[in-house]
């Protein structure tokens, strides 16, 4: 493969802040003849005046700004010694050049510039101190930029580290969710080992499924919904396996909104609520149904069962330790962009509902 080396210090001749800085060099120069027509009094029109200090005014710019960008460029600050004998020289030189090129363009006879006359000194001065005014300028509008550059990259390196604080504290959230479902299926697969080995054998094949479903997003920053659904397929597989007949299930998912990407292990906690306190204690079981649905930029992720009901004397009581980290997650990530609600379904059970902004698409590409 070839690759091309670029030189930072070969780039070329900064035009574009040329052109920028010669805004700033034109508005001086009109100040210049408004002070000269109606301070000074020079006797000419404003346009005389104005048309003179475009000439002296431009060629001191051109010197000045073209030979500052040319041999220190646009980052480094001149030496100081080299940059005034620039100022001064240019400032003689522009002096002599544009009263020569004035008397051209306005068809006047003006004095030699080499002349020692009250004028050309007095028009030379005006030139050095007009330049003078024109480096303060640009030299504190250099510093503004740098400071404003500097007041960005703190601000960016502070976003990074709260951004790297808020993962390692959604990371911490989503970490204590996992063990919590895996002690309870080993639980019930030490329970059957003895009684039923042949379902405890189904068990650790759905289990082991169901690891290598979570092991490429239980980690990762994000997912897709559906990788998210895929293991929910695993999960309630797994979980059919130890309820058999008492558990139905269904999973709902739009084509159009598979690539959707989404927080990982979101459904999880609400679909094992839904067994756990739902459910399992209601001795004919009952159904599980995750949807997912899109409207207005919002994507809306429901879970809902027909258990006993989020009142009902029967039902388990547990910590809500999964949905209490869902809040967290999503309020860490959307702000309050984002929901989480439980409400009673009807005509049983309970409806888990999520909702939070939807997020691009993530497209692959072929390798």
């Amino acid at each position: 493969m070839n690759t091309t080396e670029i030189n930072p210090c070969k780039s070329g001749f900064p035009y574009r802040r040329l052109l920028a800085d010669a805004r700033y060099a034109l508005l001086l120069n009109v100040l210049c003849a408004l002070f000269i027509t109606f301070v000074l009094s020079g006797g000419q029109s404003f346009w005389l005046n104005l048309l003179a200090s475009m000439c002296i005014g431009g060629i001191v710019f051109l010197l000045i700004d073209g030979i500052r960008l040319a041999w220190w460029g646009e980052q480094r600050r001149p030496q100081l010694l080299p940059f005034a004998v620039l100022v001064v020289v240019s400032a003689a030189v522009a002096q002599a050049a544009g009263t020569v090129l004035f008397g051209w363009l306005a068809n006047i006879d003006v004095p030699a510039p080499t002349a020692m006359s009250p004028r050309n000194i007095g028009m030379t001065v005006f030139t050095l101190a007009a330049a003078g005014a024109a480096i303060l300028f640009f030299a504190s509008r250099e510093k503004i930029n740098r400071l404003e550059a500097q007041a960005a990259q703190e601000k960016a390196r502070a976003e990074s580290v709260a951004r790297q604080a808020m993962q390692a504290q959604l990371q911490l959230l989503q970490a204590q969710i996992e063990p919590h479902m895996l002690f309870n299926t080993l639980a019930n697969l030490q329970g059957l080992i003895s009684f039923e080995p042949q379902r405890a054998q189904l068990l650790l094949d759905q289990l082991i499924q169901y690891l290598r479903a979570t092991l490429s997003s239980s980690r990762a920053d994000a997912t897709t919904l559906e990788q998210e659904f895929s293991l929910m397929q695993a999960y309630l597989g797994l979980m059919s396996i130890r309820m058999g007949a008492r558990l139905a299930y269904t999973l709902d998912l739009p084509e159009t909104l598979r690539q959707i990407k989404v927080p990982p292990m979101l459904l999880q906690p609400l679909v094992e609520n839904a067994i756990q306190h739902g459910l399992e204690p209601k001795i004919e079981g009952g159904h599980v149904h995750v949807q997912a649905s899109a409207n207005d930029g919002v994507l809306t992720l429901t879970v809902s069962d027909d258990g006993l009901g989020l009142d009902h004397p029967g039902q388990s009581k547990g910590t809500q330790l999964g949905v209490a980290n869902i809040g967290e997650r999503l309020l860490g990530m959307y702000g309050d962009c984002a929901s989480l609600s439980l409400s009673a379904n009807h005509p049983a059970g309970v409806t888990a509902r999520l909702a939070f902004p939807l997020q691009p698409t993530i497209t692959s590409h072929p390798a």
